[in-house]
């Protein structure tokens, strides 16, 4: 009897327990169940939603990163859906005004309107998440109807228009993230919103007018709008704002010295706007400041005490101002800022003139790609000693003396850099060699002296007279070629001259004895990299703990000033990959493989290359594609892994945006383990954030490789002045933001 009472006492309190559990166990009313698989067909059945069906408990679903629903009192409070959708920020040329849809946004079948009619009907959320799901069109002022928001995060989509006035009336709401849309026109005025703590509007087309904001704000971001008024004074009753980010605008007027010494102020970055004018020189600083960023204004005079000074833990970033009591490189003349020049990102290419460049390289292309192999490329040897002893008295060895002046015609010949070609760079004058010294120089092609070999020939180590080590690149055309094509192709090699590529230091072109006016052979002769390739350092582990942030950082802008090198002189569709990007000692980075367009008829062969290219690179984007092939490497470097497929690539960048979506954290923990603590936060975010506009699948979203380099300048500047302010790669966060 007593154990049966002892049951019935214990079914009475799990009976309670039931009762009594947590309410996000409830089960949800139909009504809004019904109301989740509407929202699930108007995101035309994103990936996280998939699963859905009449069987889903949608309060008992454990949370993803992709998906969140959060239940009460049998209604869902908390809503979060993150796509995999782009962003308006993937594509520089995207604007409210050129909006169309695409595979990044729903269809055109979507309506805004009627979806968030739907949505509202959900009357008890409190926090509302829409991420990257190809939201488009007016946000519609019906949200208003969401009366116990608190969260309202529906950034990187591609929502246009202004903001409805309706957003003013959440009077509980917390956050406001709005970020990486098509927003334009004024903000709302959201002063009456007295617990807002959190605003991000960055990255829209907001201003002109700085918006008006509550006392209670704790963070404000307004970074890559449009904003055009001076920084309000408002702002000094913030006492409890910590993070101010109104970077990328266009602010006019002096910078508030109250700016500095706010009670809770940790991180401001005005960088990229219009401030001018001097700063008080008896500025204080609060002591929890960490970070100030007022790069890229016309700031003059001099540099308060608090800021200059190497206070530990503070990050001060300076650059390109006109500032006189500083030891920075990157400063203006004072004459550049009382004329109020803005240093901002390089001009934007002439469209119709680069188009034009691109028509005339295309019809004057031969069809041909000359691919210069580094240390590891394939070079055909012209015989083996054997069988070159045996026929040598069959051949002869003409030297060609180059023109001083350019090829006719010669897309390098037009546009080549002259210093870039000189004994400046440390390598020996371009010479023509004869025969009989490539013979010397390679011990009549010992096989001993073999490096490699692949189906186009061989690569030999070779030593010169003068005792210097070379490699020599044989081959054997395929075709018969007249000495003069060869020597314009010749004559273009031999002017590029650059820090960044493995250099062409000569040449010898080897003639038929019965037929001298057909050549058979050509030997070209490159400078001898020892250090092996990005690819070998990033694969062993004791190499890469060489390369840490700034190290890495030094490779890719290496890298990239290659590449606009090549650019600039016409040289588009290069053979860019991790392994062919070589490093020397002093781990300066190389580019082994590259392409030379010559001006020829359409459709006949390069005589270096041996088939004919023309209709491909008629057909796509060359310069567009070694961007592409860019930001592959960058997504290398960043992650340390190695990227063998399509699939790998695209599983990475959408790792790496969400990783920028959601949090510093997040991003940190991506990255090569072995670099962390040595980068500031700020700079690996700006590579991150070009290396996903490279890899965008429109090739007219990706940038030029001068963006690229600003981009990465601006990162090397905020890795400079986090590393003057005393920050040790002891640190293991890396991170500024993740302070506060």
């Amino acid at each position: 009897m007593e154990d049966s009472w002892v049951s019935f006492s214990l079914l009475l309190s799990a009976i309670f327990f039931l009762i009594s559990c947590p309410s996000s166990h409830a089960q949800l009313v139909p009504t809004e169940s019904r109301i989740l698989f509407q929202i699930q067909q108007f995101l035309e059945y994103p990936s996280a939603l998939q699963t859905w069906n009449n069987w889903t408990n949608f309060c008992f679903l454990p949370p993803t990163s992709s998906l969140t629903v959060v239940c009460s009192g049998n209604h869902i409070t908390e809503l979060t859906i993150v796509g995999n959708k782009s962003s308006p920020s993937q594509n520089p040329r995207l604007s409210p005004s050129n909006f169309a849809v695409s595979q990044e946004t729903l269809s055109g079948r979507f309506s805004l309107e009627s979806f968030f009619t739907v949505l509202t009907k959900l009357s008890t959320l409190q926090k509302l998440s829409l991420v990257s799901l190809g939201l488009w069109g007016p946000l519609p002022g019906k949200i208003s109807r969401f009366r116990s928001l608190e969260v309202l995060n529906i950034s990187s989509n591609f929502i246009y228009g202004e903001i409805p006035q309706s957003v003013s009336t959440y009077q509980s709401l917390k956050s406001l993230v709005l970020s990486n849309n098509l927003f334009n026109g004024s903000v709302p005025d959201l002063s009456s919103l007295l617990v807002l703590e959190e605003v991000d509007l960055s990255n829209n087309f907001l201003g002109p007018k700085f918006p008006s904001f509550g006392d209670n704000l704790v963070r404000i971001s307004l970074g890559n709008n449009s904003l055009r008024s001076g920084i309000p004074q408002y702002l000094k009753k913030l006492n409890r704002l910590q993070v101010l980010d109104i970077s990328s605008n266009n602010l006019v007027g002096p910078i508030p010295s109250f700016l500095f010494s706010m009670p809770s102020i940790k991180y401001i970055n005005l960088a990229k706007n219009q401030l001018s004018g001097a700063l008080p020189p008896k500025v204080s600083c609060n002591g929890n400041l960490t970070f100030v960023d007022m790069s890229n204004n016309l700031l003059i005079g001099k540099l308060p005490s608090c800021l200059a000074s190497n206070v530990r833990n503070r990050t001060v970033i300076i650059m390109w101002n006109c500032l006189s009591n500083t030891t920075s490189k990157y400063q203006r003349s004072y004459s550049f800022c009382q004329k109020d020049a803005i240093a901002v990102k390089p001009p934007e290419r002439n469209q119709k003139g680069e188009a034009t460049l691109k028509l005339g390289i295309v019809l004057g292309i031969i069809g041909a790609i000359v691919a210069i192999l580094g240390v590891l490329g394939f070079l055909i040897l012209f015989l083996f000693r054997k069988v070159q002893r045996k026929r040598r008295s069959e051949y002869k060895c003409d030297s060609f003396v180059l023109e001083k002046n350019p090829v006719r015609g010669s897309p390098i010949g037009r546009h080549v850099r002259q210093p870039m070609r000189l004994t400046s760079l440390g390598l020996p004058p371009y010479h023509v060699f004869t025969l009989e010294e490539m013979e010397d120089a390679t011990n009549n092609f010992d096989p001993s002296n073999l490096v490699a070999e692949g189906s186009q020939g061989q690569l030999y180590r070779g030593w010169l007279r003068d005792g210097s080590v070379v490699l020599v690149k044989c081959l054997k055309l395929k075709q018969k070629h007249s000495p003069q094509a060869l020597q314009q192709h010749m004559e273009v090699i031999s002017k590029l001259r650059h820090r960044h590529l493995v250099s062409v230091l000569g040449h010898c072109i080897v003639m038929y004895q019965d037929h001298p006016n057909t050549a058979s052979t050509v030997f070209i002769v490159l400078e001898n990299i020892t250090n092996g390739s990005l690819g070998d350092h990033l694969i062993d582990w004791r190499k890469r703990e060489v390369l840490k942030w700034p190290q890495r950082m030094t490779i890719s802008m290496g890298i990239a000033r290659g590449i606009q090198y090549l650019h600039t002189g016409g040289v588009y569709g290069n053979e860019l990959k991790i392994d062919s990007i070589l490093l020397d000692d002093s781990l300066t980075a190389k580019i082994s493989s590259y392409n030379i367009n010559l001006p020829s008829k359409v459709g006949a062969e390069s005589p270096l290359y041996g088939q004919d290219t023309s209709n491909q690179l008629a057909s796509e984007n060359p310069e567009k594609e070694d961007i592409r092939r860019l930001g592959v490497i960058l997504i290398e470097v960043i992650t340390g892994k190695p990227i063998n497929s399509q699939s790998e690539l695209d599983d990475l960048k959408f790792q790496l945006e969400r990783s920028l979506a959601e949090s510093p954290s997040k991003l940190r923990d991506f990255v090569d383990p072995s670099m962390r603590g040595s980068f500031a936060y700020e700079s690996l975010k700006t590579v991150v954030q070009i290396t996903t506009n490279c890899l965008s699948k429109d090739p007219m979203s990706r940038p030029t490789v001068e963006d690229v380099l600003w981009h990465m300048q601006y990162s090397v500047q905020v890795q400079e002045g986090w590393s003057n302010s005393g920050n040790l790669s002891g640190n293991l966060s890396g991170n500024l933001s993740n302070k506060f």
